[in-house]
């Protein structure tokens, strides 16, 4: 029996085509997908699709929609073997994060896929894309998926979804995970790094999370930030937590007002995040006399989370309900690969 795959799409660069007349961009229609990439009738396997009502650019998604696709692929979870979600390329590594944590218990893969140009492109790198993104998702070994958690696959790798940031807008390779290895490669073969890949826990039932609280915010430090700035931030109503991006191994100024200001705000019941502003590395408060003063009063240690995949964590654990004095504990864990 064939094994059967499920293809969403939601929006984005892939999804379109050109019209020669015009030279214009419109949206493809995939339930012509087989018709147009006959190379897809060569994978052993069968492919259903289904397109969100109205399918949207990346730079237009929202918290809703990660628990709209959380739902779609729970309600059809007893169905397929595998889903690939083809998404802009913009926003894709926080929605990989979002679903990560989403499905919990997850046991199938979930693998996100794009493009740097249309489908219909002559030099598209979508089809490829998409054709080995198919192929990722219906692995299978001992009649168990090999990939059980949700990937990201972008010019010849698949990354952990949680792992990733896009580095490029005009390259083919536009995604990087710098903190961890890729578990996927495709070149004549595809390469499988199994010692990388998520251990599901086993006979765990899947429990899709669909609650995301959006009172976060984002602070990228900078040379000469004013106060006023960090102030007004700290003090937006209903803010719940706030994402630092700190320099270095997770160092910030040591100015009495600043770290005052970020004392109240904790006093206040406002969970702040320490995460490095650089590409890759690890927060490591106390390594300098400038992140000391930022372990001492219970700062939230990002160690190598990204920044979409701090997002999306404190969005679901807000949503969870993880009482003030567990927070800090919960977060600075790993719970879906997220971080070492």
């Amino acid at each position: 029996m064939k094994t059967k795959i499920l293809l969403i799409y939601t929006g984005g660069t892939i999804g379109m085509v050109k019209d020669y007349d015009s030279g214009a961009l419109k949206a493809f229609n995939f339930k012509e997908l087989l018709q147009r990439i006959p190379e897809l009738n060569q994978l052993d396997c069968a492919i259903d699709t289904l397109s969100l009502d109205s399918p949207i650019d990346s730079s237009d998604m929202h918290p809703r929609h990660w628990v709209a696709i959380a739902s779609i692929i729970e309600e059809r979870y007893h169905s397929y073997e595998g889903f690939v979600l083809l998404h802009g390329s913009d926003t894709m590594s926080y929605t990989a994060s979002a679903l990560s944590f989403l499905l919990e218990n997850l046991d199938k893969p979930v693998i996100l896929t794009g493009s740097q140009l249309p489908i219909g492109d002559l030099r598209t790198d979508a089809k490829e894309n998409l054709i080995t993104s198919i192929q990722i998702a219906s692995l299978r070994e001992h009649g168990k998926p090999v990939v059980k958690e949700v990937g990201l696959y972008f010019e010849y790798k698949l990354y952990r979804g949680n792992r990733t940031t896009k580095i490029n807008a005009e390259h083919f390779q536009a995604f990087a995970s710098l903190n961890y290895p890729h578990l996927v490669e495709s070149g004549v073969h595809l390469n499988i790094f199994k010692e990388y890949l998520w251990p599901c826990k086993r006979n765990k039932k899947l429990v899709v999370h669909k609650v995301m609280v959006e009172d976060v915010a984002i602070l990228k430090l900078f040379p000469g930030i004013s106060l006023r700035v960090l102030e007004s931030i700290l003090n937006t109503k209903g803010l719940k937590a706030l994402i630092l991006e700190t320099y270095g191994s997770g160092n910030a100024p040591t100015d009495t007002l600043f770290l005052d200001l970020l004392k109240k705000a904790i006093g206040r019941g406002v969970h702040i995040i320490n995460v490095t502003q650089c590409s890759g590395g690890s927060v490591i408060m106390g390594q300098y006399e400038t992140s000391t003063a930022l372990k001492k009063m219970q700062v939230i240690n990002g160690k190598d989370i990204t920044t979409e995949a701090a997002v999306a964590k404190v969005m679901y654990m807000l949503g969870s309900g993880v009482s003030a004095k567990l927070f800090k504990t919960v977060f600075e864990t790993s719970l879906r690969g997220e971080m070492n």
